[in-house]
């Protein structure tokens, strides 16, 4: 059966290619989530360790395990072969919930151990979904649903988590994630499945975006190489984004609790959805772009405006000219504008415009590593550094920062960027070399 829906979506009209991919996607990625955010829509009221906030500890616990699954990640996802994504997968999510049970069961102040390794095996499942999608010639339109499901996964599940908490009073906040896991990983296997019957790329797909191959360590130290100071200024523009978004995402109730006191749980999915579909749009856009060098600077231009947007959007909101509401959307369009396309889109263009083999795997999870090394450091300095913590000051403050270096940064990755060779030519053999 697998194999004749292969076949189907291999040679029927691309339109149900591209709807199964991205269905299959969104789901696996977005039921993912439901294994690792829900946690953190809890409280934990009173509670505390070594001095500490217990949710600063246990949002740093499962961010420390998540990072290091991202280093992890840097030797796995690239050198996964396409026949062991399925196992690793399912493993990678089934260790999770078992964390959770651990969570549920060890009482406080023991449990923090268990976030840990939940977060430990979750970091790799973004790079064995996207393993399915890249190197074709319309990546772009394909990641629409992991992208999406990175947007307004948590916001959505949130919600969700409120509304079985109501429905199950008796269920406390340390058993509330494993009840979520439980609920949708019969339908994260259903998702892993479309996945799994994806076909390979094809030669055309080859041609226009070269194949993706696993990298072995001669390859990755040729990439490091080859990329250099461009890649390191990518890297520390993602580090600022992702610290940008793990902070206004862990203290999101928080947030709205300072700047709208009023503020109704619906908000949290209304906010990333919208979010979520302007940018991916705006994405999926580029794939109409079929000269990868002319699509590489379109995403380049992409990242520049989201983070200008970050500082405009907040500075707006300071002078009263944006609502609490309005800026928490603006501020959340403006940071996926300029993240999104780096998490998915911006090294699939760069392997094609350069003719590098390998694969996108390799620079998301380097990126990755750095960028919840950032999101650690900040919960820290929050912690430690801040006599009276205000979550919506820091996050004005972080977005201000964010939008200023990066650009500065990212004017820098383009100075680099612009010796790349514009292969325009699908037929031209891959050169690893810069004009």
């Amino acid at each position: 059966m697998e194999s004749r829906i292969s076949t189907i979506l291999a040679r029927y009209p691309k339109t149900l290619f591209i709807a199964w991919s991205v269905l299959a996607s969104f789901g696996a990625y977005f039921c993912m989530y439901a294994f690792r955010k829900p946690f953190n829509t809890g409280l934990y009221e009173g509670l505390t360790l070594w001095g500490l906030d217990y949710k600063t500890i246990l949002i740093v616990m499962q961010v420390l395990g998540y990072m290091l699954s991202k280093f992890i990640g840097i030797k796995v996802i690239a050198e996964l072969k396409a026949k062991n994504r399925i196992s690793l997968i399912i493993a990678l999510i089934l260790f999770a919930e078992l964390s959770l049970l651990g969570f549920g069961s060890v009482p406080h102040p023991y449990n923090w151990i268990f976030l840990f390794l939940n977060g430990l095996p979750l970091g790799m499942v973004w790079g064995v979904v996207f393993s399915f999608l890249e190197g074709r010639r319309f990546t772009e339109v394909l990641v629409f649903g992991l992208s999406i499901s990175v947007i307004v996964s948590s916001g959505i599940l949130k919600s969700i988590y409120l509304v079985i908490n109501n429905w199950m009073p008796g269920v406390n906040e340390f058993w509330m994630p494993f009840v979520m896991g439980a609920y949708f990983l019969p339908l994260f296997v259903l998702f892993v499945w479309m996945l799994s019957v994806i076909p390979a790329p094809t030669a055309a797909d080859k041609r226009q975006r070269m194949e993706r191959i696993p990298m072995d360590n001669v390859q990755k130290k040729a990439a490091l190489s080859f990329f250099g100071t461009g890649l390191l200024c990518v890297i520390i523009i993602y580090a600022l984004l992702t610290t940008l978004r793990d902070f206004r995402d862990n203290f999101s109730v928080e947030i709205w609790n300072t700047i709208d006191p009023h503020w109704q749980s619906g908000f949290l999915s209304f906010t990333e959805l919208v979010a979520g579909v302007v940018v991916l749009v705006l994405i999926a856009l580029l794939s109409l772009i079929k000269d990868n060098h002319l699509g590489f600077w379109a995403t380049v231009s992409l990242i520049a405006m989201g983070l200008l947007g970050c500082s405009l959007t907040t500075l707006l909101y300071q002078q009263h000219v944006l609502s609490a509401f309005s800026w928490t959307l603006l501020l959340g369009v403006s940071l996926f504008m300029a993240y999104t396309p780096i998490q998915t889109v911006f090294f699939d263009r760069l392997l094609a415009v350069s003719r590098f083999r390998g694969n996108a795997g390799f620079f998301i999870y380097i990126c990755d590593t750095a960028g919840y090394l950032g999101s650690v450091t900040l919960l820290l300095y929050k912690e430690f550094f801040i006599a009276v913590p205000d979550p919506a000051q820091i996050l004005i403050n972080f977005s201000y920062g964010t939008s200023v270096v990066g650009f500065t940064v990212l004017l820098g990755a383009a100075w680099f960027f612009r010796r790349l060779n514009p292969v325009r030519k699908s037929t031209v053999q891959p050169t690893h070399h810069f004009n």
